[in-house]
């Protein structure tokens, strides 16, 4: 099944996605699990699709929040497909390249990502996502799909200068609403070995990135045993597990977004993120 997080009329809700709409999870249920973090954590996710009585809306009557609004930790993971690593002049690593995004620096489907007012090599990434299903410390790669509650699209927005300010990408990646995440969460039962996913970025209907999972340096089950070895990953905890080649940067000349593109992220069986560009400075005085 695939879930969305979502704002009708100002209020906050969650619920089951269908090609056209979302059904919202009913006020008792609601009651109980105030967020899909919330059902996450409880173990509760196929309660929820046989929960009926909540509300539907058409996905133009709604305003996409990313699937888990209120992430403990987002981990992104960098240089992890041999093409990327190849055009951005790095050497593979020993191990995962992780760093960290904020919550406040990613939007839902269709909400406008901002290119910082301070730069203009503003550069798209499109990548899949893993959310975690629940508690995860010290776990072995071979059990490590047993803790996934699902996967989403993910744009991770980079600002290519400040990322480059130092070795740490923590600056370039963390602007505000630079990067976006959804529009569902396709939940693991539907996706039982997600490796055989492949991905396209598209910046104004032209594809600029393809790749599949499959080609990761680190796998899925390799970053979950990773992440929880020096961390505690929680349920509703971001993974983004790196992107394919065919970034702005790479190319000649580099190809930046700007206000009025749209980007796309596609993932066949978990969904298309879809994120136009507005500019920060013209969001700030709309």
């Amino acid at each position: 099944m695939k879930l969305a997080s979502f704002e009708h009329a100002g209020q906050s809700s969650y619920g089951l996605a269908g090609d056209d709409g979302v059904r919202a999870a009913s006020d008792p249920f609601r009651a109980r699990f105030p967020d899909l973090r919330a059902v996450i954590e409880a173990g509760a996710l196929h309660d929820l699709q046989k929960d009926v009585g909540g509300a539907e809306f058409d996905v133009t009557e709604v305003r996409f929040a990313p699937p888990i609004a209120n992430p403990d930790k987002i981990l992104c993971v960098g240089v992890n497909y041999r093409p990327h690593i190849e055009e951005m002049g790095r050497e593979v690593p020993d191990h995962p390249v992780v760093f960290v995004r904020f919550p406040g620096s990613l939007v839902g489907h269709r909400e406008p990502i901002l290119r910082p007012k301070v730069s203009e090599q503003f550069d798209f990434e499109g990548e899949l996502a893993v959310i975690v299903g629940k508690r995860a410390r010290h776990v072995s790669r071979d059990r490590a799909l047993d803790y996934v509650a699902g996967y989403c699209c993910f744009m991770d927005g980079s600002v290519r200068d400040w990322q480059r300010h130092t070795p740490q990408f923590t600056p370039g990646k963390n602007f505000h609403q630079s990067g976006a995440i959804g529009p569902y969460l396709a939940t693991a039962d539907e996706i039982p070995d997600p490796s055989v996913l492949h991905l396209s970025t598209c910046v104004n209907g032209e594809t600029m990135q393809v790749g599949q999972v499959s080609d990761l340096v680190f796998d899925i089950p390799v970053l979950i045993e990773y992440c929880s070895t020096f961390a505690e990953l929680l349920p509703g905890d971001v993974i983004a597990t790196g992107t394919p080649g065919g970034v702005g940067a790479a190319r000649t000349p580099p190809v930046w977004l700007k206000a009025g593109d749209t980007v796309e992220v596609e993932i066949p069986g978990v969904g298309r993120l879809c994120s136009p560009v507005r500019d920060e400075f013209s969001a700030m005085n709309a």
